[in-house]
């Protein structure tokens, strides 16, 4: 018989010892669900092919989530110990073709069938004792004891959809149909499709901590969208529809294809959907455990890349701008249905949470406001990579569930499909995939004249920048405060009362005196060698925030997003401006200016008596040169013969303050005696480096 739908059990309302049992049964029917999936598996074979080549075996999967959660058990320590170490370094990682994955099947030895199922048994046992004895408060949150228990079983549901693909892509021969996995018996012609009228209107993306439901790290915070009007087709695109760019030549026209997708189509030279399968004159599709004669009016199931090239064909002959939606737009579809979220529903409103048969249905089956399939059916690409809104966080146990993902080559699906379950069939899901992958997924195209933004907020992992992100808006280490900000402060004293209507940050490296500078001055230039660097400032500039990933031991890594705003900077954006270049050498627009501040740079410059030379044509007579430096002279930066000081010469100590009086005076003048300004540098959560810079203030005297 059907799988029975199970709905996801809100986290936020009811006693504490029936929520305990309510879970119990979500994790028992979630754990049942999985592995009822299974007996499609018709030999032995089928668990140790791969199915697709960019994923593990299917005995990789069986063994995964029993593994993740024995994993994540044994970090939030509430579980003594393992289970099967063996088994959970095997099965620990491998989803995703990113840098860490191993998919080399050459280093596997994978166990036998048997082994994983009995694994999966003792792991279940774990899981149940675990859920007995864990400490349950309502609400159940983010730092909760069972929130730990709720990700296993929600990681299961996302392995359920994910796996059913790649049993979907094994011959044949291998699989078998079974009752428990019915497919759909409606089909016939391609219903006509058409585009609809979606209003226009601010779409609110994101919810708060405290949601009534499980969520995963990308669905939490807030971001507010206008979308414009626009029309929607208004059934998902069939496969008869499909067909119709098929006939047209589609697959074999460079135009239509994005660089990325051409070349897709260039090394694979599909002809077809992948599910779709010639039958001499006719055409077949593959479903599950078996084919079927074409259903001409169910989903086609593409990738983004070919969805992509599909909208490309209908804008050309068409003459409209037709693409796919953004991520924004789907919402305001869902709006405009008024489906609402899960605890809304009294029933599934679409092809969802297992509530029909295993595999698509009609396109025009279920339909809301006029459009059919706004949820459920299948998943629906779009043109929006996935990132984290204002205010995402990671949770610690669980750092890289999304963040790999943050990377402009994971684009977001919406909706569901008729087996996404728990949180995937939710309103606030986010879901992304390559866009050459395949899922059980299709698409809607929209016409709208509003143009696709792509927020760049891909996290920093460059080591060197990283370490400056945290080194300029990572937290006070050890009473000592932040270096950049102190330093800004001090020009603020030295300035007094007069107006700095131009100001100078050079080297600048990631910003953060840049931006302090510009609460009293008129305009502040950052200026910094690195483009790297100056990318920060950037960033910051037009975004208002950066995202950074620090390491913490080992290869363990924590994750950081800092706003302007919440340093009280977000008002001086307009006030700043951030350049490459080099400090020897600036460009002729780089003068004129009040303050230059050179914050721990001469000791990195390979001549720094010329850049002595040259600033003083940089500032405006009375102007203030504000010099830092720990005076950490090294060859690898500047050759020993350009060191202002810290060497002997004829025989007697020459400090860098002798060495500055020397190239300075008396085009300037020293203001005060130096001063000393601390600074720590964080390496590692354990390692840190403590230093103390001179500060030196000079006035231009002519």
């Amino acid at each position: 018989m059907p799988i029975s739908p199970v709905r996801a059990p809100r986290l936020d309302v009811g006693q504490a010892d029936a929520k305990r049992e309510e879970i119990r049964a979500y994790f028992h029917a979630t754990w049942e669900t999985y592995e009822r999936l299974f007996a499609v598996m018709a030999a032995d074979e089928a668990w140790y092919r791969r199915a697709d080549p960019l994923r593990h075996p299917l005995i990789f999967y069986l063994g995964h989530t029993a593994c993740f959660f024995v994993n994540k058990l044994v970090l939030a320590r509430f579980t003594a110990g393992r289970v099967n170490p063996r088994f959970e370094s095997m099965f620990a990682i491998g989803v995703d073709e990113m840098s860490w994955d191993d998919l080399d099947g050459g280093n596997y030895e994978w166990p036998p069938v048997a082994e994983v199922w009995e694994y999966r048994q003792q792991v279940r046992a774990v899981v149940d004792r675990v859920i007995d004895e864990l400490p349950l408060e309502l609400p159940i949150g983010w730092d909760s004891p069972f929130w730990v228990v709720m990700m296993g079983i929600e990681h299961e549901r996302i392995h359920l959809e994910t796996s059913s693909v790649l049993i979907r892509q094994l011959p044949l021969e291998l699989v078998r149909t079974s009752p428990d996995w019915p497919v759909g018996d409606r089909s016939g012609p391609a219903p006509a499709n058409e585009l609809r009228d979606v209003p226009g209107g601010v779409v609110v993306q994101g919810k708060p901590r405290g949601h009534h439901y499980y969520g995963w790290d990308n669905e939490y915070g807030r971001i507010e969208t206008r979308v414009a009007p626009l029309r929607a087709s208004r059934f998902l695109v069939s496969n008869g529809e499909f067909k119709e760019f098929i006939d047209a030549g589609g697959y074999g026209e460079p135009r239509y294809w994005t660089e990325e997708g051409w070349g897709w189509r260039s090394y694979l030279d599909p002809r077809h959907p992948r599910f779709w399968v010639p039958a001499g004159d006719a055409w077949r599709l593959r479903c599950l455990a078996q084919e079927i004669p074409m259903p001409w009016n169910w989903p086609v199931e593409v990738n983004q890349l070919e969805a992509k090239a599909f909208c490309n064909w209908k804008a050309a002959a068409t003459g409209r701008p037709v693409r796919l939606p953004t991520e924004a737009e789907w919402y305001r579809l869902l709006e405009h249905s008024g489906l609402g979220d899960m605890d809304a529903w009294d029933r599934e409103p679409g092809n969802l949470n297992l509530a029909g048969p295993a595999s698509s249905v009609p396109v025009d089956q279920h339909v809301h406001a006029g459009f059919g399939d706004v949820v459920g059916n299948v998943w629906q690409h779009t043109e929006t990579p996935i990132t984290g809104f204002p205010g995402f966080a990671v949770h610690p146990l669980y750092d890289d569930f999304s963040t790999p993902t943050f990377d402009h080559k994971h684009n977001l699906i919406k909706g569901g499909s008729w087996i996404s379950t728990g949180n995937e069939a939710q309103r606030d899901s986010r879901y992304a995939f390559r866009r050459h992958f395949y899922q059980h997924a299709g698409f809607r195209y929209v016409e709208s004249e509003q143009p696709v933004v792509i927020r760049e907020d891909v996290y920093e992992t460059d080591a060197l920048v990283s370490q400056y992100c945290e080194f300029h808006y990572g937290d006070e280490r050890f009473g000592v405060p932040n270096f950049p900000a102190r330093c800004a402060e001090l020009c603020r004293e030295l300035a007094g009362n007069r107006r700095v209507r131009r100001a100078l940050d050079l080297g600048c490296a990631t910003g953060r005196a840049t931006f302090e500078l510009a609460r009293f001055c008129d305009h502040v230039t950052g200026i910094d060698f690195s483009a790297r660097f100056i990318k920060v400032g950037h960033e910051l500039q037009e975004t208002g925030r950066i995202r950074y990933v620090v390491p913490d031991e080992g290869e363990l890594v924590s994750y950081h997003e800092r706003t302007l705003a919440g340093f009280g900077l977000d008002g001086v954006r307009r006030k700043v401006e951030f350049w490459q270049g080099d400090a020897h050498n600036l460009k002729p627009q780089f003068k004129d200016y009040d303050l230059v501040l050179a914050a721990n740079l001469i000791d990195r410059l390979y001549e720094p008596r010329r850049f002595l030379d040259l600033i003083r044509g940089r500032l405006r007579p009375g102007g203030l040169l504000v010099l830092l430096s720990p005076y950490t002279w090294l060859e690898e930066f500047t050759p020993r013969d350009k060191w202002l000081g810290g060497l002997k010469v004829d025989g007697e100590n020459l400090t860098t303050l002798d060495g500055l009086r020397r190239a300075l005076e008396p085009r300037f003048r020293l203001l005060e005696a130096p001063r000393d300004v601390e600074f720590v540098i964080r390496e590692t959560a354990r390692k840190h480096q403590h230093t103390v810079s001179q500060m030196t203030v000079w006035a231009r005297t002519d």
